[in-house]
């Protein structure tokens, strides 16, 4: 009778390579995924910055699939993600952000928000990019209750830019200074 030990371990064998292609696959489709849902909610991950014949740095940003503008950026030199918003007077750090960038909190006041009052601190960043357009001494509020990673981008940005929406398209215009 003939022993049944070398069939069996060709057939572990076989299960465990099985087993490792499909942790592969499954590994490979996570990354590819993850990286489709990332382009989706940030289209504006690698900016082009064009410097227009009359002496403006234009940056054009998509709107993602789900209607705002978010885009890839710095603070003070750091990489961060922007969620442009008009609606906001400053630029909101979320606690967490603030911590990572080195961002130091100043003074605590109170400000109105979608969920109510809520309590942030004052900041002042060095600067704030968004491609090459760049602006410095930037006021900023650190906001402890923000529950998300993207930094809303408002207006103490914004008010020093022109922007101009067309359909899904939005482009953002800096004067440069007069030498």
């Amino acid at each position: 009778m003939e022993s049944t030990e070398p069939v069996k371990q060709q057939k572990r064998m076989g299960l465990g390579m099985m087993v490792l292609a499909w942790l592969t696959l499954l590994g490979l489709g996570a990354l590819f995924f993850g990286d489709v849902l990332e382009r989706q909610f940030n289209p504006n991950q690698q900016l082009e910055t064009r410097l227009a014949a009359d002496g403006v740095r234009e940056v054009v940003l998509q709107r993602n699939r789900f209607g705002h503008y978010v885009t890839s950026g710095e603070i003070n030199g750091k990489p961060v993600t922007f969620m442009l918003d008009t609606g906001a007077t400053g630029v909101a750090i979320p606690d967490a952000v603030a911590k990572r960038l080195g961002v130091p909190r100043g003074r605590p006041y109170r400000t109105q928000t979608a969920n109510g009052t809520a309590v942030s601190y004052a900041a002042v960043l060095d600067s704030v990019a968004v491609g090459d357009i760049e602006l410095n001494n930037v006021s900023a509020g650190i906001a402890p209750g923000m529950g998300i990673d993207q930094v809303l981008l408002g207006m103490s940005f914004l008010k020093h830019i022109e922007f101009t929406q067309r359909g899904d398209t939005l482009i953002l215009r800096q004067l440069l200074p007069a030498s």
